[in-house]
């Protein structure tokens, strides 16, 4: 009789491979989306994707009363978060504040037996109308873009989260249609990435 042990499979542990992607969430925050190409070509681009969850704030929240424990529980399914929103005012739409204020609980988030998030990762995915030049140092606006998100950064670290680095666009009202989609095609092979780590 002929060995033919040498054709089962292989466990998948002897090439190092892993079948469990990370579940990336994006909270996404536009107060008027219907002015937005930029922001509209990524969401639908991020809708297309296999573990990749979207909550529209806006659409879900408009008189801003967040349901905490709903909150909770989808931050739970998820192993990486992502804030999506335009850089307003060198931060977050106040839908997002209004979020993070609500349902990063002391308690649950951070503090004492706050561990709810530990070991996730979180970061944001912003939009600039301004060129990237203006946001450095010595720029017009002064400071870089990671410097203007350090309180995100900060509320990530306090929740026992690490904060990644963020995603941007920028010069978005001079953005071609060519460009847009090749952003857009960008935003998507970031997310992906996202899933596999």
């Amino acid at each position: 009789m002929q060995n033919t042990s040498f054709l089962s499979p292989l466990p998948l542990s002897f090439f190092n491979v892993s079948l469990v992607m990370a579940k990336v969430l994006i909270l996404f925050a536009h107060p008027v989306l219907e002015k937005s190409r930029v922001q509209k070509s990524l969401i639908r681009k991020a809708l297309e994707l296999p573990n990749v969850s979207v909550r529209d704030l806006y659409e879900l929240y408009p008189d801003f009363n967040i349901d905490i424990p709903t909150e909770k529980r989808v931050l739970a399914d998820h192993d990486v978060i992502i804030w999506q929103h335009p850089f307003y005012w060198y931060s977050a739409p106040a839908v997002i504040k209004q979020w993070i204020d609500l349902v990063l609980e002391y308690g649950w988030a951070y503090g004492p037996g706050g561990k709810a998030l530990e070991g996730k990762r979180a970061t944001n995915a912003i939009t600039t109308g301004g060129p990237e030049a203006v946001y450095q140092v010595g720029g017009r606006n002064r400071f870089t873009i990671r410097q203007f998100l350090a309180p995100f950064d900060q509320t990530v670290t306090l929740c026992n989260m690490t904060y990644i680095e963020p995603f941007s666009i920028h010069g978005t009202h001079k953005l071609s249609a060519e460009a847009l989609v090749d952003e857009a095609d960008r935003y998507a092979r970031w997310l992906m990435e996202l899933t596999h780590e």
